[in-house]
C-alpha cells in the first residue's frame, strides 16, 4: 500500500546519471526513503539533446524510487544545469510605503533588482539576496519590521536559456510528473555541502559533474559569484578511452575503480587490467599510466576555475578555502592536486544533513545536488531558493514599481 505521509521528491538530471530521491520530512530534516537511478542517455553537458531518451531515464529512475519508497510520485523539484547558465550581481531600490518594511516591500525590491534587460531567449531563474540597505544602513540580512524610508537590495541574479529550461520541464511532464520548481544544480549542491561558517568566511564550491563544472563563491553568507564551465568528468572518460584504446563504457569503469588525479601517489608496481576494442584480449598496464592521463585534464579543469575566480575578482574572498563535490570529486588524489592549483585548503563536500535508512548511500559527493533539492524543500524560505524568486518579465516589474511610486508620492504629497 502506498504511503500517505507527505513526501518531497528531488530529480537530479545529470549528464551521466538521472537520480530521484524521495524523502519524508521530519523535524530534524528530510529522511530519504527512496532512491532511483538510471543512466542519462539524452543529455549533453547538462542540456537535454534527446527528449525521448531523457524521458525514458526519468521514468526508469522514478519507478525504482517508487518501489523502494512504497509511494506514488506525482510532483518533483528538478535541477537544471549547463553552460548556458549565467550569473551577475544587481541592485534594486524602492520606497517603503508604510515607513516599516513589510513582506510586500521585500518582494518588490527583489523584483526591482531583477528588472534588467535580457535577450528574448533567456529568463531569470533565481534572485539570491546578498544584503539589504535601509536608508544609509547596510549589511542587513532580514529587513522585515525595520523602519525607514528607502529600501535597497543587492542581489545575485541567475539566468538560463529559456529553451533549455522548457525542455527539462517538458521531459518531466512527458514522464507524468508535475514540476513544482526548477532549481539550478550548483545552488542545490552548495546548500547540501557547505557549512554556515564557510559561507560566512568565504568559500568556493566546485561541483565537477559529468558534462560541466560549476563554481559558486560565497562570502558574508551570500552568493557573490557563479560560473559554469563546459568541462567535466566525461572529458576524463574520453581521454582514458582514447589513451588506453578501450571502449568508453570500460573507460568510465576504470576511472571510477582505479582513477587517481595525482600520478605521483600511485605505486610503480600497481597494475590494472584494461579491456581492448575490436574483440582483442585485455591488456595489463600500470595504474600510473591511467593516472598520467587523468591528472592533466583535472588540472586543466581546476586551472580554468582558478582563472575564472581571478577574472571575477573573488579569489581573495576564499578564507575558508575550496570545497569539491560532484561525482568526479571522488577521484583519489584530487584534494592534493586542487591544493596545488589553488594554494588553499581543500576538502571533499559530501551531503550529511539527510537522515533515514538511505542516508549512507546518498552521502557521497555524487548525490550533492539531489540532497540539496530535498534540503531546500525543508529549509526556511530565505535559505536556499524560495528566497531566490523565479523571475517575471521586466515590463511587469516596472509596472509594479511605477504603481508603488505613485502610492508613495500620493501619501506624502
Amino acid at each position: 500500500m502506498a504511503r500517505k505521509q507527505a513526501i518531497h521528491v528531488g530529480l537530479d538530471l545529470g549528464t551521466h546519471k538521472t537520480s530521484v530521491l524521495v524523502a519524508a520530512m521530519q523535524d530534524d530534516g528530510p529522511h530519504v526513503i527512496g532512491l532511483g537511478t538510471a543512466p542519462s542517455q539524452g543529455l549533453k553537458r547538462g542540456v537535454v539533446v534527446n527528449i525521448d531518451s531523457t524521458v525514458h531515464g526519468i521514468q526508469r529512475a522514478v519507478r525504482e524510487a517508487e518501489i523502494m519508497a512504497d509511494c506514488e510520485i506525482h510532483s518533483v523539484v528538478v535541477s537544471a544545469s549547463g553552460s548556458h547558465v549565467r550569473g551577475f550581481n544587481s541592485h534594486g531600490m524602492v520606497p517603503i510605503k508604510g515607513r516599516e518594511v513589510c513582506p510586500a516591500d521585500i518582494e518588490l525590491v527583489l523584483d526591482a533588482a531583477k528588472a534588467v534587460a535580457l535577450p528574448m531567449d533567456r529568463q531569470v531563474l533565481h534572485v539570491v539576496p546578498q544584503e539589504y540597505i535601509i536608508d544609509d544602513q547596510d549589511g542587513i540580512k532580514q529587513p522585515q519590521g525595520m523602519a525607514g524610508v528607502r529600501l535597497e537590495a543587492r542581489v545575485h541574479v541567475l539566468t538560463a536559456a529559456t529553451a533549455a529550461v522548457q525542455n527539462v520541464v517538458k521531459c518531466c511532464e512527458r514522464s507524468g510528473l508535475e514540476v513544482s520548481q526548477v532549481v539550478l544544480a550548483p545552488l542545490a549542491s552548495a546548500y547540501a555541502v557547505l557549512t554556515e561558517e564557510e559561507r560566512d568566511l568565504g568559500v568556493a564550491m566546485i561541483d565537477i559533474g559529468g558534462g560541466t563544472t560549476d563554481l559558486v563563491v560565497y562570502q558574508g553568507g551570500a552568493v557573490r559569484h557563479t560560473a559554469v564551465l563546459g568541462l567535466g568528468g566525461s572529458h576524463l572518460t574520453n581521454d582514458i578511452a582514447a589513451g588506453l584504446r578501450t571502449p568508453p563504457q570500460e573507460a568510465e569503469k576504470l576511472k571510477q575503480r582505479f582513477g587517481c588525479a595525482l600520478a605521483s601517489s600511485v605505486g610503480n608496481d600497481d597494475m590494472i587490467e584494461v579491456p581492448s576494442v575490436g574483440g582483442r584480449g585485455p591488456r595489463v598496464l600500470a595504474r600510473q599510466i591511467l593516472a598520467e592521463i587523468i591528472e592533466p585534464r583535472v588540472e586543466e579543469i581546476l586551472g580554468l576555475v582558478s582563472q575564472e575566480a581571478s577574472r571575477a575578482g573573488v579569489e581573495n574572498l576564499l578564507s575558508s578555502g575550496v570545497v569539491l563535490t560532484g561525482g568526479t570529486a571522488s577521484l583519489d588524489g584530487i584534494v592534493g592536486l586542487a591544493e596545488r592549483v589553488f594554494h588553499l585548503p581543500v576538502r571533499i563536500g559530501a551531503p550529511s544533513q539527510a537522515g533515514g535508512g538511505l542516508a549512507d548511500i546518498v552521502s557521497g559527493p555524487g548525490y550533492a545536488t539531489g540532497v540539496g533539492l530535498l534540503l531546500g524543500a525543508h529549509a526556511p524560505a530565505q535559505d536556499l531558493v524560495a528566497a531566490a524568486a523565479a523571475g517575471a518579465g521586466s515590463q511587469g516589474v516596472l509596472s509594479k514599481v511605477k504603481h508603488r511610486m505613485g502610492d508613495w508620492l500620493r501619501e506624502f504629497f
